[in-house]
């Protein structure tokens, strides 16, 4: 049983990973949204205090902000509590102005949706064949045995990382930021993201030597006002994107499986096609919202909601509030894949909007495709377990029984036999 939220809300601390799987804050988040919009987060043994924002108009626009505020010292709280983020205007993620501006123009080349057809056309393929696998079988963990296996190849590719390595790389940014056991450490977190960085500077070495048609050979060969990116500013920016082009798909995809058997009516109106899949992506992504927040500092005073926010405060903006603002979501709190409009915000707004969310939306597609095409109904059937952390939720185990769609299943198998 759920425990209940303590009467006094300053005592709710978001940087304790425990709250997010211990509490419902579905009435914190009402109530701040209602009552305090701006709501300031008294210290903890984390850290300082911080500006919580929590409504979705709110978020938008701090989101647009690049002149009050900054994310070169940070964009979650685990970098702003320490007081900032050594990757500042060299990790497109904490950059801002004319150099995020020219970071990001190199890295659109590789993300344009004319660039990604022939990975989005695999990641079809890819997806199909681990669901097919997975219906066939009966039961499985979704998340281990499905999830986990769609993102990572797929920036994998992009990135050029060779098959061999990528389960100890998922391994790695699985620690990076968030944990599948509860005593995982801040150090523990910190060794995983050094042992990625040193993964790519070997990484980056080589393509310098021998360039080949992936991301890495594109920015060791790519300059900025006439200079080239230097093997720092590189190896970062493929940190940020083996992690970003993992965790919001694959805890999406877990979520879509958990929604979806919870809420059966919806699953059947996925099944019998009476709701498009771009309408049912768009949900997926804004009832699971991975990444509960993001931050940035203050540059100068400014006001809010009659209060000032100084300059140097941490400023936190809350997706899974803003995406449960119900004065812009109709009964947010309802699983609706056919809501419309669904303007939701789990791939940010702004100068920072997600780089990869072309990509992201077509891996969900591709999943909820693969799981009405070849299943007639699922069921979970053990215990899910959530993630530890106060930046991303989600599941890491998801136990799931199918059954199967035999014709469906019988007429891929022949096609396969035919084109194998």
């Amino acid at each position: 049983m759920t425990p209940s939220l303590p009467d006094d809300i300053s005592s709710v601390d978001l940087t304790d990973p425990k709250t997010f799987e211990y509490y419902d804050l579905r009435d914190y988040w009402q109530q701040l949204r209602n009552t305090r919009p701006l709501y300031w987060h008294p210290p903890t043994a984390s850290g300082p205090g911080f500006w919580v924002v929590s409504r979705h108009a709110d978020v938008m626009a701090l989101y647009r902000d690049n002149k009050r505020l900054t994310s070169e010292r940070g964009n979650v709280l685990v970098t702003l509590l320490a007081g900032g983020d050594s990757a500042g205007g060299k990790m497109l993620a904490v950059t801002d102005g004319e150099r995020h501006r020219d970071l990001r123009n190199v890295m659109l080349k590789a993300f344009s949706p004319q660039a990604l057809r022939p990975i989005v056309d695999q990641v079809r393929v890819n997806t199909t064949r681990l669901v097919v696998e997975a219906v066939r079988r009966g039961e499985c963990d979704f998340a281990a045995d499905v999830a986990e296996r769609i993102p990572m190849n797929t920036i994998s590719d992009l990135l050029g990382v060779p098959a061999e390595d990528r389960d100890a790389l998922l391994s790695l940014t699985k620690s990076a930021l968030s944990s599948d056991e509860e005593d995982h450490s801040a150090n523990d977190a910190w060794l995983a993201r050094n042992e990625i960085l040193v993964y790519f500077s070997d990484l980056v070495a080589e393509r310098r030597a021998e360039p080949t048609d992936d991301i890495i050979s594109v920015l060791a060969n790519s300059t900025v006002n006439g200079e080239p990116l230097s093997e720092e500013l590189i190896v970062l920016n493929c940190y940020s994107l083996i992690i970003g082009g993992d965790e919001t798909s694959r805890l999406s995809m877990i979520e879509s499986v958990r929604a979806l058997a919870q809420h059966p009516e919806q699953w059947q109106l996925l099944r019998d096609e009476k709701v498009l899949l771009e309408s049912a992506t768009e949900e997926i992504l804004r009832w699971a919202t991975p990444a509960m927040h993001f931050g940035r500092r203050s540059v100068t005073d400014f006001e809010l909601h009659g209060q000032v926010i100084a300059a140097g405060d941490i400023v936190t903006l809350w997706n899974s509030s803003a995406n449960r603002d119900e004065r812009v979501f109709g009964d947010p709190y309802v699983f609706d894949l056919n809501r419309s409009p669904n303007k939701h915000i789990t791939f940010g707004y702004g100068p920072h909007f997600c780089l990869g969310a072309y990509l992201g939306r077509a891996e969900i597609r591709a999943i909820l495709d693969a799981l009405r095409t070849f299943s007639t109904a699922f069921e979970i059937n053990g215990r899910p377990q959530a993630i530890h952390s106060n930046f991303l939720s989600g599941l890491c185990s998801l136990p799931v029984r199918f059954y199967p769609d035999d014709a469906a299943l019988d007429a891929y198998l022949d096609r396969n036999r035919v084109t194998g």
